[in-house]
């Protein structure tokens, strides 16, 4: 169950604005507020991948043989 609390990692780090309610750093010209809201995408999708390929494994090897696939 502990897994699924990484997925609270990105609501806490989009919904905590005051820690990225600035301009600088710029990254290409782009304030720093839309490309760390930008970055969260990825992160986000990565931790979602992680969450969900862990509990696939876990539960796939939990399995007994002879059950049948859902």
């Amino acid at each position: 169950m502990a897994r699924y609390a990484l997925l609270g990692v990105p609501f806490v780090g989009t919904l905590w604005v005051p820690f990225y309610d600035r301009v600088d750093p710029t990254v290409g010209g782009v304030p720093f507020f839309y490309w760390y809201q930008f970055a969260w995408i990825g992160i986000g999708a990565a931790i979602t991948a992680v969450v969900y390929f862990s509990y696939s494994l876990s539960s796939r090897s939990s399995r007994s043989p002879r059950e049948p696939r859902p």
